[in-house]
């Protein structure tokens, strides 16, 4: 009987340790993030900065040559609403946010925009020790920031770097910070997207996650779950101001080469190539002879840029750059930015459902984005019924606007028909159709007369100082 009851014993032990297998398994085997936290949490520090204050702006001074005499009635309110021009104000604080030690002899990584029209910057470590840190460079394009502190007599811990690509969807990451200043705020989640473009940061390749990121996180980083940094938590989604379950972080490759840039020559260079690009549909890419949506589509040439030079044109889709997949648009300007400057570079473009390769010396990135283009003298105003248009000739100024070795129509008016159905407004300046030119609107009419039906044709569009192209069918 007692043999039973062992035995009976042993069986349910046996099946309790199977079901809580089978739970833990259930449950995806969930990371363990305390030692992570343990061994890292030193090496993450809280920025904070002091402004000083600009000039009252002249509403809240007095009038050019009024005083007001010391002891009268009214001077205790004129210095209480204007201020007291003869006292100091103090520095007021500015920015809060993130960084992390990069390395044992003071080197410290944050981002930009924490650090921005700082006139003092101060970094406090995990005991409470604050030290003044100087501005190395930073770099407003992909928001990081290098700094240095006197670490001597510190023992500093130092993060471990990754590789940001060897990252995958899916993967666990860890966040370390300040979030609304509450100092060493640790939050988990997986890679949500690889490689993400946002408008204001083309040349930066984001990676996406679902850590609840908050104002103050900025700067800090990211660990995978072998306790090294990806990336820099730079940004959030959010509709409200607050975390909504999209956060962007930069790759810590684009992070350090950055680093080594602003070491070596204390600011940051990007290789430019100087084309307008758009991302190529469906019916686009039937237009241009590929069999799926792929590349980059130039819409536009920057007159005098190393595109120009190498004989890019309007209407080119770019499938690799220095054998490099070009899969969408915004895969092009990372890649084009971190070209080594001067060097022959090579492109595989489809043109004119040809594929041919063009060598290109990448220059360095202008300050400012430029972009140019032009046209011909004004003769008349044309219909054309197959695409339900009317076009008329450039005026003197729009062509002045445009710019040399540029030519085109504008559209009057628009009915219910091909046109308008490809997302033709009046107003639009029409550069080319099917791959070719526009040189004026006689000769864009003949140019519509001559379209073929049932087949997706590219158009070149201006609108609002923006090219891009848009797809255009006529139906039998």
């Amino acid at each position: 009987m007692t043999q039973y009851k062992t035995t009976g014993a042993m069986i349910m032990a046996l099946l309790m340790w199977l079901m809580l297998s089978s739970a833990v398994q259930a449950r995806g085997g969930l990371p363990e993030f305390t030692e992570l936290v343990a061994e890292n949490g030193d090496a993450v520090v809280n920025i904070s900065t002091t402004s000083k204050p600009k000039e009252m702006a002249s509403s809240q001074q007095l009038p050019p040559g009024m005083e007001m005499p010391e002891g009268t009635p009214f001077d205790d309110f004129f210095k209480r609403f204007f201020g007291d021009p003869s006292q100091p104000r103090a520095p007021q604080p500015n920015s809060l946010g993130s960084g992390f030690v990069l390395s044992e002899d003071g080197f410290i990584l944050t981002n930009h925009h924490v650090i921005k029209d700082a006139d003092e910057i101060i970094v406090r470590f995990s005991d409470r020790t604050e030290l003044v840190a100087e501005l190395l460079g930073s770099d407003e394009r992909s928001d990081v920031a290098l700094l240095k502190v006197d670490a001597e007599g510190m023992d500093l811990k130092a993060v471990k770097l990754g590789d940001s690509n060897d990252l995958q969807v899916g993967e666990w990451v860890l966040a370390i910070g300040s979030p609304f200043g509450f100092d060493y705020s640790a939050t988990a989640g997986i890679v949500s997207a690889l490689g993400r473009s946002l408008p204001s940061d083309s040349y930066v390749p984001f990676i996406q996650t679902d850590v609840a990121i908050n104002p103050g996180n900025s700067g800090g980083p990211l660990f995978n779950l072998d306790g090294e940094v990806v990336g820099i938590n730079s940004q959030i989604y959010s509709r409200t101001g607050g975390f909504m379950g999209v956060s962007f972080a930069i790759p810590v490759d684009t992070v350090m080469n950055v680093v080594e840039q602003i070491k070596e020559q204390g600011y940051v260079s990007r290789g430019w190539l100087g084309v307008v690009i758009q991302d190529v549909t469906r019916e686009l890419a039937e237009s241009f002879g590929l069999s799926k949506p792929r590349g980059a589509l130039v819409s536009r040439v920057v007159a005098g840029s190393p595109a120009e030079k190498a004989g890019f044109e309007a209407g080119d889709v770019i499938l690799k750059f220095n054998d490099r997949i070009v899969d969408s648009s915004s895969d092009l300007p990372p890649i084009v930015g971190r070209t080594e400057i001067g060097k022959n570079s090579t492109a595989e473009i489809m043109r004119n459902n040809k594929k041919m390769t063009l060598s290109v010396v990448v220059e360095e990135l202008p300050e400012d984005d430029q972009v140019a283009s032009g046209t011909t003298p004004r003769t008349g105003e044309f219909h054309n019924s197959r695409l339900a248009i009317e076009v008329t000739d450039l005026t003197a100024e729009q062509r002045a606007e445009l710019g040399p070795n540029q030519s085109g129509v504008t559209v009057k008016k628009i009915e219910s028909g091909p046109a308008a159905q490809a997302g033709i407004v009046p107003g639009d300046i029409l550069l080319s159709i099917n791959n070719q030119k526009i040189v004026d609107a006689k000769q864009f009419i003949d140019l519509a007369e001559q379209l073929p039906t049932n087949k997706a044709i590219p158009v070149l569009v201006q609108r609002s100082g923006a090219s891009q192209f848009l797809a255009l069918k006529i139906p039998e």
